[in-house]
Order: C-alpha cells, then structure tokens, then sequence
C-alpha cells in the first residue's frame, strides 16, 4: 500500500487546513486509516483514526472538536480537516494504515499501523 499525502501549508492561528492522504497499490478499504504529527525533538504523536468503513473514530484529547478524520472509499482517500487550529498544532503530518482484519477499536499508535505516507508540513503562527 502506498500513501501520499497532500494539503499541507502555511496559516495563521484560527484557521484551517485540510489534509488529504491517497491510497494505492493494495485491498484499503478494510484497513483502519489514521493521522499522526511529528514537531522537531518531540516523538510522533497520534492525532486521530478512522476505522475500516468509516464507522468508528477517535481522537486525541488535544484536537478533540477541532479535528474531523473521515474517508472516502471509493476514491481510496482520507482526509484530516483541521479548524481552530493553533501554534502547537505546527507539525508534519503522517497519513498511515493498519492491516484490515484486526482492528484494535481505539486510537492506533505508532507501532499499530503497517503504512506511512512521507509526510506534509503544517505551520501554524
């Protein structure tokens, strides 16, 4: 499965971005998606998760009504709308994926997910 994500960008504090992450190359629609962050000298951080089918998902508490994760299966895609947001949301932004057939029913770590994208810049000031 290869992902690609996309949207990334510059704004000020208030405003909004969405991200986008597109899949290719593998059976997706089972998989559970999610979106990760990364600032400089911090660990990668969970910042939401969409289940298999889209039914489910979670949050973390510090984007939790600000953010809204969902997907669209028939274009293979998952998006990350991000309001509200603030300067500790400034980070690169990972779209990865958890192998279908298990899904866990919570928000995914880091260690749960099977694929990454490379990445999109997010800046917040």
């Amino acid at each position: 499965l290869q992902l690609v994500e996309s949207g990334g960008g510059s704004v000020q504090a208030g405003g909004s971005l969405r991200l986008s992450c597109a899949a290719s190359g593998y059976t997706y629609n089972r998989n559970c998606m999610a979106w990760f962050r990364q600032a400089p000298g911090k660990e990668r951080e969970a910042v939401a998760t969409i289940s298999g089918g889209g039914a489910r998902t979670y949050y973390s508490d510090s984007v939790k009504g600000r953010f809204t994760i969902s997907r669209d299966d028939a274009k293979k895609a998952t998006y990350l709308q991000m309001n509200n947001l603030k300067p500790e949301d400034s980070a690169m932004y990972y779209c990865a994926s958890r192998r279908g057939g298990n899904p866990l029913f919570r928000l995914l770590t880091p260690d749960d997910c099977d694929w990454w994208g490379q990445g999109t810049q997010v800046t917040v000031s």
